[in-house]
């Protein structure tokens, strides 16, 4: 008669038990709170810099930025978070320097107001289509050079003569101020208050070099 083995019929070993969703859930989150946390600071910070500051084990977060680190090191990733002088730091892939190089010369430079082609501005968003007379008798100055400047910029383009005396020309804005000003539609366009904000910053940003004389006739339209 065969022996009886015991081990054939011995129970199997209990496997280790799942991690729970919500364990899961809150590594994740925490995961996610260091990849922004690396994305916006210009230094390199430290697992124990990040751990003093979110009330977390540094072993934790050890162990989730090295899995970070694995992440972005896929081919599929533009950026790298990389150990830098004892820091984490996010930055872009050296194989791709020339592209991204390449591309931030094409780009154009910052839109930057005067307190006067804001105000300006504003008029014509508000209230357009409108014609630079109508303008000049709210802002209570020429503004010729100011228009010049809105449509060299794309901000505004003429949409028409007014049928009045004179026929002047009818300013609006431009598919391209909504990008500049990062709007859906008109509907979208900031408080009055909010212009009041975006001249206080352009007045500080100018200072008394930018304050010219606004003199000359508008696009197209005879002088006074």
């Amino acid at each position: 008669m065969d022996s009886f083995d015991a081990n054939a019929v011995a129970p199997a070993r209990e496997t280790d038990p799942e991690p729970e969703p919500a364990r899961d859930a809150a590594e994740e989150r925490l995961r996610a709170v260091l990849e922004a946390i690396v994305y916006v600071t210009d230094e390199p910070l430290t697992p124990a810099q990040i751990a003093a500051a979110l009330g977390e084990p540094q072993d934790r977060i050890e162990r989730l930025l090295r899995s970070l680190v694995e992440e972005y090191d896929k081919p599929h990733h533009g950026l790298a978070v990389r150990l830098i002088a004892g820091g984490y730091k996010m930055t872009t892939k050296p194989e791709h320097h020339e592209a991204v190089r390449a591309f931030v010369k094409n780009l154009k430079p910052p839109l930057k107001l005067s307190m006067a082609a804001l105000e300006t501005l504003a008029l014509i968003a508000y209230k357009q289509p409108i014609t630079a007379p109508e303008i000049m008798a709210i802002r209570g100055v020429q503004g010729a050079g100011v228009l010049k400047t809105l449509l060299d910029r794309k901000l505004i383009t003429t949409a028409g003569r007014k049928n009045v005396v004179g026929r002047p020309i009818l300013y609006k804005t431009t598919k391209e101020f909504l990008v500049q000003f990062g709007l859906k539609d008109l509907s979208e366009l900031p408080t009055l208050k909010e212009f009041e904000e975006l001249r206080r910053m352009a007045l500080e940003d100018d200072g008394p070099s930018s304050a010219q004389p606004e003199t000359g006739s508008a696009p197209g339209e005879a002088p006074p």
